[in-house]
């Protein structure tokens, strides 16, 4: 009978490990864009960007700028992020999100610019999608954080 629990026990234990190590390697793979420097980055989100909204050389000459500027700011920011240690005031936190929401504006005007009606209608399309992509994975990883129980039911 002992021995049969201990087995039991161990199969439990090793198809928990199995499914944790599932999920890093999941989140490893998902990191790719990581792996490259910023200036390659920009080239591959530019080459997409040229994809879905068939832009034209000109159009790609104005969003290699934009996208440069972006991806500086969104570096600078993480790492003025990492330095800070200390978890930032409301006030604080009230004046990051005012600018944030206000570089969401200009780079909406930017865009309206830049493309056509339709290629602006598919941007904001393109980037409504990608939003609930990025909230649905932050709920689910909260939720998994908050509930350790749920990765053993599975």
């Amino acid at each position: 009978m002992k021995k049969i629990i201990i087995a039991a026990l161990l199969v439990v234990g090793m198809t928990g490990f199995a499914q944790e190590r599932d999920k890093m390697e999941r989140r490893q793979h998902g990191n790719d864009m990581e792996k490259f420097t910023p200036e390659q980055r920009n080239e591959l989100m530019l080459k997409k960007m040229t994809l879905e909204l068939d832009l034209s050389a000109k159009q790609q000459a104005q969003m290699t700028s934009i996208i440069a500027e972006k991806s500086a700011k969104r570096q600078a920011m993480m790492k003025a992020r990492k330095e800070n240690t200390e978890k930032p005031t409301r006030d604080e936190r009230f004046a990051m999100k005012s600018k944030m929401l206000d570089e969401q504006i200009a780079m909406k005007a930017k865009m309206k610019n830049i493309l056509s009606a339709e290629q602006y209608e598919k941007w904001d399309a393109m980037k409504a999608k990608h939003e609930k992509r990025r909230s649905h994975r932050m709920h689910e990883r909260r939720s998994d954080k908050m509930n350790p129980k749920k990765e053993m039911q599975k």
